[in-house]
């Protein structure tokens, strides 16, 4: 059974926020010119203000709901991020799950990099996700050195064995690509 939710909605149905809510690493799949590429990052969910006319982000819609994580430029897949408005896919679950209970997340969606104020809001998002990051000085510094990243999904699908065999839940941003 499918479950589909498309825009004007500005956000995901609770189902999918509460699976991305519960889960800390998500599986970031990107191409670049070496060819398809995945890599593993701690993310937090942010719930933010609507964009301000004009901004970076801005898009002309209400979606208030992304994911941050932290990468550098210099790594293979932080370098294809700061291509642009780079295009991604995901995938967020518990490892070592039942197939009869199995739930996790799928996603697509657009990653840009963050600076200033923008920033600063979305660390105390991060802050909150990871505690730690706070009780250790040389942790805070490292990550205060570090690039922090938006990942706006613009299609979401809970997969939910739990509720029955193939039991999906969806969500698509008004006017995102397919």
């Amino acid at each position: 059974m499918t479950e589909t939710h498309t825009g004007p909605v500005a956000d995901p149905p609770p189902e999918i926020r509460a699976a991305l809510g519960a889960h800390t690493t998500l599986t970031l799949a990107y191409g670049d010119d070496e060819g398809p590429q995945a890599c593993a990052v701690l993310y937090a969910v942010r719930n933010r203000p609507p964009y301000e006319p004009g901004s970076p982000g801005e898009s002309g819609g209400d979606e208030r709901i992304s994911l941050v994580f932290v990468t550098s430029t210099t790594t293979r897949h932080g370098r294809a991020l700061a291509s642009g408005n780079a295009r991604v896919a995901f995938t967020a679950q518990r490892d070592g799950q039942e197939w009869t209970a199995l739930t996790g997340v799928q996603g697509r969606g657009t990653c840009r990099l963050l600076g200033g104020a923008e920033r600063a809001a979305a660390w105390d998002a991060y802050r909150a996700r990871f505690p730690y990051v706070e009780r250790s000085e040389r942790l805070r510094q490292a990550m205060d050195r570090t690039e922090l990243w938006e990942l706006r999904p613009d299609w979401l699908r809970l997969i939910d064995n739990g509720r029955g065999f193939g039991h999906r839940t969806e969500w698509r941003r008004q006017g995102a690509p397919c």
